[in-house]
């Protein structure tokens, strides 16, 4: 990719982003799915958003799961914790505790605070995981809970 490209890859998300906080989501989605097709994590997972709540566009919980995973394979933590999410309520996708399980450590070592607290509540059940309340209390306080 040319430095050119970079850039206006770069002016283009950005765009895509300020639309999408200021909730002007048929924008947001308009400016960010070319994006998100070219495999750009942070814009496949707004689409995602998009798509998951409806914003913008119909509500899709396919089109939701596979932006979000998309964003979640090459590492995008904050994707990582909403398929752990979807995972863990079941939400665009079958339930599956040991899958969120599997999501919400893969944010949590990136930093994810929210990821660390999700992670520490499955390990304090056993849901997903092996009950290990060490590893809760561990991860509470990394949280800073």
């Amino acid at each position: 990719m040319s430095k050119l490209e970079y850039t206006d890859a770069d002016a283009g998300l950005a765009s895509g982003m300020a639309a999408f906080e200021a909730k002007h989501f048929a924008r947001a989605m308009q400016l960010l799915y070319p994006y998100a097709e070219q495999g750009y994590a942070p814009a496949q997972y707004h689409v995602a958003i998009m798509y998951q709540n409806g914003l913008g566009i119909t509500q899709s919980d396919v089109a939701a799961w596979k932006w979000m995973h998309d964003a979640a394979q090459q590492g995008f933590a904050l994707a990582q914790h909403g398929l752990g999410f979807m995972y863990l309520e079941g939400e665009c996708i079958d339930q599956d505790s040991t899958k969120a399980a599997i999501w919400f450590k893969q944010a949590a070592e990136q930093g994810l605070a929210g990821s660390m607290l999700a992670l520490a509540g499955l390990y304090e059940t056993g849901n997903g995981v092996t009950q290990d309340p060490t590893e809760a209390q561990r991860l509470y306080q990394l949280a800073g809970a």
